[in-house]
């Protein structure tokens, strides 16, 4: 049985997103991902607290198919350390997590 995740990372700018989106989904490394946004981050970086506004991807996928889709985002990404974070989705409803399985099929472990 396939475990499933939600993975977070966030971008500067909207059109950035929707292309990273785009890509992920077209690689088949989710089987959905929303863009949310604006949101306002503050962070510390290089020593020094910034605030910028940038756009949540919520990605939905598998733990097989995590280490390429991990790899697609920092090959894809506009920062030197993309915020990646992988959370187990504990629970949902059964048609929607085997759509997810489905959509990432290629990355199931065999069965």
């Amino acid at each position: 049985m396939a475990t499933y995740l939600q993975v977070l990372t966030t971008v500067k700018g909207y059109r950035k997103g929707t292309k990273l989106a785009w890509s992920i989904t077209g690689a088949r490394l989710a089987a959905c991902v929303q863009v949310v946004g604006p949101i306002q981050s503050v962070y510390r970086w290089e020593g020094r607290v910034k605030q910028v506004e940038e756009w949540q991807l919520l990605i939905k996928t598998t733990a097989e198919a995590f280490p390429a889709l991990e790899e697609h985002i920092k090959a894809n990404h506009p920062y030197d350390t993309p915020e990646i974070i992988a959370t187990p989705i504990a629970a949902g409803s059964a048609e929607y997590l085997a759509w997810i399985g489905k959509e990432t099929k290629r990355y199931d472990a065999p069965s």
